[in-house]
C-alpha cells in the first residue's frame, strides 16, 4: 500500500441515533452536518485503503477493570429499540487483530474480556452504518471501555497502535461518543451554563492538534457537562501518539442540547499515496452503489441534493451516462432511469441525478418512501459510449441495446445480462416494444457495454 504506517486513519464519531434516516425520518435536518461530516470521514477512511475498523464506544456493557470486545465471528446490530428493525449493520470480526490487541494488553496488565451473544450497542451501530452505507465494507472489531484510570485508558490506546503495527495491514481506529449533554434548557441530561467550556475545549484542542490538553481536562469540567465520550477519545489519542497526526474538525454541531462531532486525528502519511489501478477500481465498487444510496437516502429524507465530494475514485471524476436501479431486498424492481448519454460533468454528478429520478420519478412505480429506505438495495450500470451495429452483433450477455426509429426520436434500450434475454432478437422486440416502435418500423440498432456495480456485488 506504500504506507509508512498501518494506522491509516484515526477519529472520532458521534451517535446519536437519530441520525440513521430510518430512525430519524424529517428529523435527520437537525443534524445534517454530522450526516455530511460522517460521509467525509468514510470518504478519507476509504481513500486511505482501509481494511478493518477497531471501533471503542461507550455504550458497551461496562467492566469495572477490563475492556470488552464483541465476540464473532460475525457483529450484527439493528435499530428495533428505535422503531427501525429494517436498518442493520453486520461485519465479520477481524479476530486475527483482536487476539493481536489483547496480547499486547496483557504485556500491560489490562484485560481484555469478550462479550459472548451480544448485538452492538447504538454507540457503535451508528459510526458503523454510516460507514457501511457511504461505501466502506470490510471487518470490524468492536471495544467497550472501563472505569480505570486515565492513564489507563491512554495505555489502552497505545497497545492497539502496537497490535496495528504487526499485522501490516490498513486499519483505522474510531472513537465513538457524543460531547456535553447539557448545552440548552431542554437538553436531555439538564442545563448547565458551564457545559459549553467542554466542547469549545475538546473542538479547540483538536483543531490544534494539541489533544494532550483534552488528557489535563478538569474531572469537574467533564461532569458539569454530562459527557458520554471522552475516555473514548482517551483511547483514541492513545492510537494516535507517536504517529504523524493529522488533526480536523470535520463538523460540530448542537442540536437538542448535546455537542456532536465529527474530527480526524490521523489520516496516513503526510503526502497522499498513489492508489494503483486495481485499488482504485475496489475503490470505485464500493463508492459508486454508496454513492445511489446516500443520494436517495438525503433526497427523501431531507429534499436535500447533496454535492459529490472532492475526495472521489478517478471512475466518478470521469464523464459517463448510467442508469441507477433501486431494489428491494426481496428482489423486486422499485425504480430505474438512466441516460444513454452522459449529461453531467462527471459520473458523481450523473448517478446523483438519475438516482433521485429513479427514487421518483419512475412512471411505473410512486415515488420512495422514507419508511422504505431501509429495505433498499442499489446498483449503477456505467454505460459505455454506444456504438452503431446490426442484430448478429448483438449478444444480450455481453451488450445492451438501443433500438431508435430512423425518423423521430423515439427509442428503447434495454440493459445487458437480463434473466430470459436468451438472444438478440428478443433483446430488440422487448427495447422496440418499450419504446411505443411497432414492428414494421425502420429501426437503427446501437449496442453498448455496460458495467455493474452493485451493493451485492451481483
Amino acid at each position: 500500500m506504500g504506507h509508512a504506517s498501518s494506522l491509516v486513519f484515526a477519529g472520532i464519531a458521534p451517535h446519536p441515533p437519530i441520525m440513521v434516516p430510518e430512525v430519524g425520518r424529517d428529523a435527520i435536518n437537525e443534524v445534517r452536518a454530522s450526516i455530511d461530516g460522517m460521509a467525509t470521514l468514510t470518504q478519507r477512511l476509504i481513500a486511505a485503503g482501509t481494511e478493518t475498523v477497531i471501533l471503542i464506544s461507550p455504550h458497551a456493557p461496562l467492566e469495572a477493570s477490563a475492556f470488552v470486545a464483541y465476540d464473532g465471528p460475525r457483529l450484527y446490530a439493528d435499530f428495533a429499540n428505535f422503531r427501525a428493525p429494517s436498518a442493520v449493520v453486520e461485519a465479520d470480526l477481524d479476530e486475527p487483530l483482536l487476539l493481536e490487541i489483547a496480547r499486547a494488553a496483557a504485556e500491560e496488565e489490562l484485560v481484555v474480556v469478550k462479550l459472548k451473544n451480544y448485538d452492538l450497542d447504538h454507540g457503535t451501530a451508528v459510526p458503523l452504518y454510516f460507514l457501511q452505507h457511504n461505501g466502506w465494507h470490510g471487518k470490524v472489531i468492536a471495544f467497550g471501555y472501563s472505569f480505570l484510570s486515565t492513564e489507563d485508558h491512554l495505555r489502552f490506546g497505545k497497545c492497539i497502535r502496537r497490535a496495528i503495527e504487526k499485522v501490516e495491514r490498513p486499519v483505522a481506529f474510531i472513537a465513538s461518543g457524543d460531547l456535553s449533554h447539557r448545552l440548552t434548557r431542554d437538553a436531555p441530561a439538564g442545563y448547565n451554563p458551564q457545559a459549553h467550556l467542554f466542547d469549545e475545549e475538546v473542538v479547540d484542542a483538536i483543531d490544534g492538534c494539541a489533544t494532550q490538553r483534552i488528557v489535563n481536562m478538569d474531572h469537574e469540567q467533564r461532569r458539569l457537562a454530562g459527557e458520554c465520550g471522552y475516555r473514548s477519545m482517551l483511547v483514541a489519542i492513545g492510537v494516535a501518539e507517536g504517529g504523524a497526526q493529522s488533526c480536523e474538525v470535520i463538523s460540530y454541531e448542537a442540536p437538542f442540547g448535546v455537542g456532536y462531532m465529527v474530527a480526524q486525528l490521523v489520516a496516513g502519511s503526510e503526502q497522499p499515496v498513489e492508489q494503483t489501478d486495481e485499488e482504485d477500481m475496489e475503490a470505485a465498487i464500493r463508492a459508486i452503489p454508496a454513492l445511489a444510496r446516500l443520494t436517495v437516502e438525503t433526497f427523501i429524507s431531507t429534499g436535500e441534493t447533496i454535492e459529490p465530494s472532492e475526495n472521489l475514485p478517478t471512475d466518478l471524476k470521469t464523464r459517463a451516462a448510467c442508469f441507477v436501479s433501486l431494489k428491494t431486498r426481496d428482489g423486486e424492481l422499485r425504480g430505474c432511469i438512466g441516460t444513454v448519454e452522459p449529461d453531467k460533468d462527471t459520473l458523481a454528478e450523473e448517478i446523483i441525478t438519475n438516482a433521485i429520478s429513479a427514487a421518483t420519478q419512475d412512471p411505473r412505480f410512486s415515488p420512495v418512501r422514507t419508511d422504505e429506505l431501509g429495505n433498499l438495495k442499489y446498483s449503477v450500470d456505467v454505460l459505455s459510449a454506444p456504438e452503431l451495429c446490426r442484430l448478429e452483433d448483438l449478444d444480450p450477455k455481453t451488450f445492451g441495446v438501443i433500438v431508435e426509429v430512423e425518423e423521430g426520436f423515439r427509442r428503447g434500450l434495454l440493459l445487458p445480462n437480463l434473466p430470459g434475454i436468451e438472444d438478440g432478437r428478443m433483446q430488440v422486440e422487448i427495447a422496440a416494444r418499450k419504446a411505443g416502435i411497432r414492428p414494421d418500423e425502420p429501426v437503427r440498432l446501437f449496442r453498448f457495454r455496460a458495467d455493474r456495480y452493485s451493493e451485492d456485488g451481483t
